[in-house]
């Protein structure tokens, strides 16, 4: 996942959540632009060190060499936007490319450019929303649901799932 244009000052926490719902739905891992905010990074990390993995995050200067990097190493690139095509059109098309995919969620403005370097531009509704949702609407379509019983390597907590009340296991 490629989270464009991170602004501290205004992102910090809808950043935060976009690369948690990323793992939490599958994601291996994320990159971030804009500004480097290595206190989003520390929370993230510690998420990831106490609930598991894998997942790594990383900052990158430009969403051009990154996505060309990512081209290089055989990659296909999604941006989710609003003005794409449906998801519920193009995911069979989707899922049916071996590639490994690399999905941009927007910050600030999105670059016009982008829309023509992405192989799919596909819109969770066409309406506005978060990237957030967006991801996690989009991830939960793609692994048809089966992210939703992921086992975290390394966790060293777990939920314990009850109908009331919060229960978490310590597991090392």
């Amino acid at each position: 996942m490629l989270r464009l244009g991170h602004r501290p000052h205004r992102d910090q926490r809808i950043t935060t959540h976009v690369m948690l719902a990323a793992r939490a739905f599958g994601a291996r891992g994320a990159l971030y632009t804009g500004v480097r905010d290595t206190s989003m990074e520390r929370s993230v990390r510690g998420v990831v060190e106490n609930w598991g993995g894998p997942f790594e995050l990383r900052y990158v200067e430009s969403w051009r060499r990154a996505i060309g990097d990512w081209r290089r190493w055989g990659g296909k690139v999604i941006h989710l936007t609003m003005y794409g095509l449906p998801v519920q059109g193009v995911i069979d098309e989707i899922r049916a490319d071996p590639s490994p995919k690399l999905i941009v969620v927007g910050g600030a403005k999105v670059p016009g450019e982008l829309y023509g370097e992405a192989d799919w531009n596909v819109a969770v509704t066409n309406q506005p929303h978060s990237e957030v949702s967006a991801l996690a609407v989009f991830l939960h379509i793609l692994f048809k649901g089966r992210e939703l019983e992921l086992e975290f390597e390394d966790a060293k907590l777990r939920v314990i799932p009850q109908e009331r009340g919060k229960r978490v296991e310590r597991l090392a």
